[in-house]
């Protein structure tokens, strides 16, 4: 077992590695040693990665970009150069990367490939908010964030089929649009809860209905921070 921050010797492959989604003490141990020690490290947003890594005190690693826009020129790239015998370290903007975030690609030629994958256990929104929601964990479906137009009826209408409790990903600038098309289709007496700012300084979550929840939040001047809305099932 890995006790404190060392050099470690990675096999050439690709590593998910979560990051922090506001407090940096969430980081694990394990990640930090994969980040210090891999060769490439291929970050949603460098600068971010950077200010990571620079507040851990890693240092002239090498980095890329690796984000929505160039995931399909890159992914190919990356592959080669694991191929040649280097470790890639992939993170997200913020959370588990694949997770509502690039990296499908890459991991789709990793496997053609045949090549070392590790997939590090860490920090996201999703499950926090489900735990934090008071409502059934035994049995949920993860939807992401909704469609901005197209399908965005159908993707409401399959939560309201699946009889289970749904997790739901959206923006503060979506969710009062987002939490009316829900109540439209879902009725106002669906139970939910409402997450945001999750680990960080002004974490918050809203219980009660539907329409409880939208009341709430019509009263704030300002709506802040990621936010993980969890639906009951029927």
């Amino acid at each position: 077992m890995i006790k404190e921050f060392q050099e470690i010797s990675l096999k050439a492959g690709l590593y998910l590695v979560p990051t922090p989604i506001g407090n940096l003490g969430d980081i694990t141990l394990r990640s930090l040693n994969v980040l210090k020690n891999c060769d490439i490290i291929a970050a949603e947003d460098t600068r971010t990665a950077r200010k990571l890594l620079n507040y851990f005190e890693i240092i002239d690693k090498s980095l890329i970009s690796y984000y929505d826009q160039n995931e399909s020129e890159r992914s190919p790239q990356l592959i080669e150069e694991i191929l040649k015998g280097k470790s890639i370290a992939l993170v997200s903007e913020a959370g588990s990367p694949i997770i509502s975030d690039p990296g499908y690609r890459i991991m789709q030629l990793a496997i053609e490939h045949n090549i070392h994958i590790e997939a590090l256990p860490g920090a996201t929104a999703l499950i926090p908010a489900l735990q934090l929601s008071g409502l059934a964990t035994h049995n949920f479906a993860f939807y992401g964030f909704p469609p901005p137009k197209k399908n965005r009826k159908k993707f409401f209408e399959n939560i309201k089929n699946n009889k289970i409790t749904a997790v739901v990903y959206e923006s503060p600038f979506k969710i009062m649009t987002t939490l009316k098309d829900l109540i439209e289709i879902l009725g106002n007496d669906r139970r939910a809860s409402l997450s945001r700012e999750i680990s960080k300084v002004y974490e918050e979550t809203m219980r009660g209905t539907l329409s409880d929840i939208l009341k709430e939040l019509e009263k704030k001047t300002t709506i802040k921070g990621e936010i993980v809305l969890v639906i009951a099932g029927e």
